[in-house]
């Protein structure tokens, strides 16, 4: 679909970026109208109508997300709403979806990404955001550290906001220790079943023969052991969401069950006749491969597909390392609520901490900043203190890493404060005089690893021998 001819509105205080936006979106063949500030953006509203409508959330006079939702209040008819900014967090998401906005793009982003949204958003002519918004959630999110501005974390942010209001079961895929259940709380949060139980159960810490009394209850008699009627999860869930978690854990004949209760919606209490009606959600998580375990006959692949409607996918920790600094200011900003005395971090520590491969993702590095704050003796926490603290814990090479990483920083630095580097600047000549000096370094120290192939070290710096001889100092 084109989006030529199409009438757009864009509302960004920002002049580079919507300059840029102008020259792509004019490129296409739409006619654009640029304002910076919500009073020019209602006054072009009044004057004309527009088929979509991109536009920043920081503006100088006030938040674009909650004037859109003013302006839809008053009665207007509002034009699909692309959301820009620069505040990649999952509460930026889900309130721009709850503001009815079609789509949000996180800043930086992609022009070609912005352009196939405004397709979707003409071809779509708007209906998601003028949706009805009766018993949609104004949730507050801070509460749960889900942070993050790596990409992948803004595609989660993304999914979340859309798939939340609705009652999608969800399936949410992650090694262990990546948040799943911080993910499944969010969505229960902001769903409108927040009002309602959100009830999570990890299936591989329950006994087999346990299972379906704990997700269904029993009666009185109905077992050795059962003293008394116990309600199940899916009673105490009523109304709510239900989190199953570790859901590849589960033996294959409570999966026959559960998978019964998901196609008919009612279940029975085990030693019970009675037929009870569950109205809950279901939000399922694992760290397994469920395909695999299906191939494998270990999994229903009818319960997999009742379960995974929406998949999420949580990266790992080492796959979003421009996250970690976030994450340890965040920690350590929290460890006062368990106790622990407020430290700050230095740049070169968390130079260390990125290095680090964290095996157990934001759970563990939840764990070793608790221990940062609590063991480190000043104020501020050192690269040696989290070096010490991980080379215990058997990770001397990535230490080493980190130091080498200093080392390498620390010179650098020194080097653009010589002489030669403030000559170089003023004739436009740094960076190629800085990246000469690392690239023989580079080859010099390969060519003595090879001890002196040529061919070998060219194989392992990825050029090609000729390139090499010429891009040696010496033959």
């Amino acid at each position: 679909m084109s989006i030529a001819g199409a009438h757009i509105l864009l509302v960004e205080d920002d002049n580079a970026i919507a300059t840029v936006i102008r020259v792509a979106l004019e490129a296409e063949g739409v006619h654009l109208d640029a304002v910076d500030n919500l009073s020019a953006r209602d006054q072009a509203l009044a004057a004309s109508q527009y088929d979509a409508i991109v536009t920043d959330v920081v503006l100088p006079d006030g938040n674009g997300l909650v004037g859109l939702r003013d302006l839809t209040d008053a009665g207007a008819k509002l034009p699909p709403v692309i959301v820009l900014s620069a505040q990649n967090t999952l509460d930026t998401a889900v309130r721009a979806s709850e503001e009815g906005a079609f789509d949000y793009l996180p800043k930086p982003f992609d022009l070609d990404e912005l352009v196939d949204a405004l397709k979707a958003a003409l071809r779509r002519g708007g209906e998601e955001g003028e949706r009805d918004r009766a018993g949609e959630a104004d949730a507050t999110l801070s509460g749960l550290p889900i942070i993050g501005r790596a990409a992948s974390m803004q595609h989660v942010y993304r999914t979340l906001a859309r798939v939340a209001p609705t009652d999608l079961s969800v399936l949410i895929l992650g090694e262990s220790g990546t948040g799943k259940e911080l993910v499944a709380q969010a969505i229960h949060h902001s769903s409108r079943r927040r009002t309602r139980p959100f009830v999570a159960v990890n299936m591989a810490a329950i006994p087999r023969d346990l299972i379906e009394s704990e997700l269904f209850g029993h009666e009185k008699g109905a077992f050795t052991g059962a003293m008394a009627r116990t309600s199940g999860r899916f009673e105490q869930a009523e109304g709510g969401s239900l989190f199953l978690d570790e859901i590849g854990d589960m033996p294959i004949e409570a999966q026959t069950r559960l998978l019964r209760v998901l196609q008919s919606g009612d279940f029975s209490p085990v030693g019970s006749s009675r037929v009870l009606r569950a109205d809950v959600r279901i939000i399922a998580a694992t760290n397994q491969d469920l395909m695999a375990l299906v191939a494998s006959g270990r999994f229903r692949e009818d319960l997999y597909y009742r379960l995974n409607v929406i998949p999420i996918s949580l990266p790992a920790l080492r796959d979003r390392r421009s996250d970690i600094g976030l994450l340890a200011d965040h920690f350590l900003s929290q460890g006062s609520d368990v106790g622990l005395p407020r430290k700050s971090i230095s740049r070169e520590a968390i130079a260390a901490l990125t290095s680090y491969d964290w095996p157990g993702n934001v759970r563990e590095l939840g764990n070793v900043m608790q221990r940062l704050a609590l063991l480190t003796r000043g104020e501020r926490i050192a690269r040696d203190d989290v070096a010490r603290l991980l080379g215990q814990n058997g990770n001397a090479e990535q230490v080493a890493l980190a130091d080498a990483t200093e080392t390498l920083t620390t010179a650098v630095r020194q080097w653009l404060d010589s002489n030669a580097a403030h000559e170089a600047a003023e004739n436009g000549q740094l960076h190629s005089l800085l990246v000469g000096l690392v690239e023989q370094v580079a080859i010099d120290t390969v060519l003595e690893q090879t001890g002196g192939n040529q061919l070998k070290a060219a194989a392992a710096l990825g050029i090609n021998r000729n390139t090499l001889r010429l891009k040696r100092k010496t033959p």
